[in-house]
């Protein structure tokens, strides 16, 4: 763990989080934080409410009760755009790059760096100079896929994952670090593409970027996060450092075979 999760102050938190639809109660009076550099591994069976709570963490649901704090201050998550602003970015599993770009086009959508003089003022982008801070962003963290000019369509399983994380990643460092939201990030990759992925998010927590994982993968948790969360069937069971529990006791807890923490 980094030594910036010792601050006082989660990078953000939930408090007392209800979501309802209809009669049904998708999550039950959930808490939850991760600090500054931290990796939470956020864990549980299908329809154990994962998705739903990332996504009132990203601004794509809002919740029917509870509160949301980031670096200390309460924010009204209404819009993913409104969570982007706080300094929340999230990568989905389907990575939302654009295929026929190349990737470092792909890694400036939405900052792009324009032509000085008469040029910018018609919106023609410097390409050159996009490539060399898309190089500079990726070497500082740790690194290299394949050249600036390479088409994102051309690149491997792997190859695609760290793009989308190292996008995400430039636009929540900073001087007062974001939150970075990862959704099954190695799903459809193989073992090798997974350690690559594994080695960056860590590189990332060091930075001080703080990260939320959700996974089905108990060795890629085991190995990247700090602390585990476990919900069941819209209820926190667990929250427990990674270095003092178990596989056993996480099934369990996923499974139902064992007891809440907070029972």
């Amino acid at each position: 763990m980094n030594a910036t999760t010792t601050t006082t102050t989660p990078a953000l938190e939930l408090t007392g989080i209800d979501m309802h639809y209809g009669y049904v109660r998708a999550l039950d009076s959930i808490d939850f934080h991760v600090g500054q550099g931290e990796v939470v591994g956020l864990l549980g069976d299908n329809g154990a409410g994962k998705s739903t709570l990332l996504k009132i963490m990203s601004g794509a649901h809002r919740p029917s009760a509870g509160t949301v704090r980031v670096h200390g201050d309460e924010v009204e998550l209404h819009s993913p755009s409104a969570a982007t602003h706080a300094g929340i970015q999230m990568v989905y599993q389907d990575l939302a790059l654009v295929d026929a770009l190349d990737i470092a086009t792909n890694l400036n959508i939405g900052r792009e760096i324009l032509r000085p003089g008469i040029f910018g003022l018609l919106g023609f982008v410097d390409h050159k100079a996009q490539r060399k801070r898309s190089e500079a962003e990726l070497d500082k963290l740790g690194v290299r896929t394949a050249a600036m000019t390479r088409p994102v369509e051309m690149l491997s399983g792997g190859q695609r994952q760290v793009v989308a994380l190292a996008r995400s990643a430039t636009r929540v460092s900073g001087e007062q670090n974001g939150i970075l939201l990862l959704d099954e990030p190695t799903a459809a990759l193989g073992y090798e593409q997974t350690q690559v992925v594994q080695a960056l998010v860590r590189r990332m927590a060091d930075q001080g970027i703080a990260i939320v994982l959700v996974t089905h993968n108990l060795a890629l948790a085991n190995a990247v996060c700090d602390r585990m969360v476990v919900l069941n069937r819209g209820r926190k069971v667990a929250d427990v450092v990674t270095a003092e529990t178990d596989n056993d006791h996480l099934v369990g807890w996923i499974t139902g075979a064992r007891a809440s923490m907070f029972e």
